[in-house]
């Protein structure tokens, strides 16, 4: 089954540019670990927090994409712009009208 991860991430005051040019860095090993979708995703209204939309072939794949050693970097990297306040949920995709 498909895993969905929808999340906010907070940002300290000015950080939310930086971390989304490290979260749109081009990642290949993401899709070899079974990412199907990648997005980030700012709203003006709420300045200091990005929005991250990923698809994953499984729960595990996504787990497993944690111990990449570039996204581990990333995660390092962005820590510091980061408040440590994370939403979103989490969820097997069981259907879609755009998939057979």
């Amino acid at each position: 089954m498909t895993f969905a991860n929808v999340a906010t991430l907070e940002t300290v005051t000015g950080g939310r540019d930086e971390v989304v040019a490290l979260l749109t860095r081009s990642g290949p090993e993401l899709r070899a670990a079974g990412c199907l979708l990648y997005e980030v995703g700012v709203n003006d209204d709420h300045p200091d927090t990005v929005y991250v939309v990923e698809l994953w072939e499984s729960e595990r794949a996504h787990r497993a994409s944690l111990d990449l050693e570039g996204v581990r970097a990333a995660i390092a990297e962005a820590r510091p712009r980061l408040t440590g306040r994370v939403g979103g949920e989490r969820f097997t995709v069981v259907g879609s009208p755009l998939r057979d």
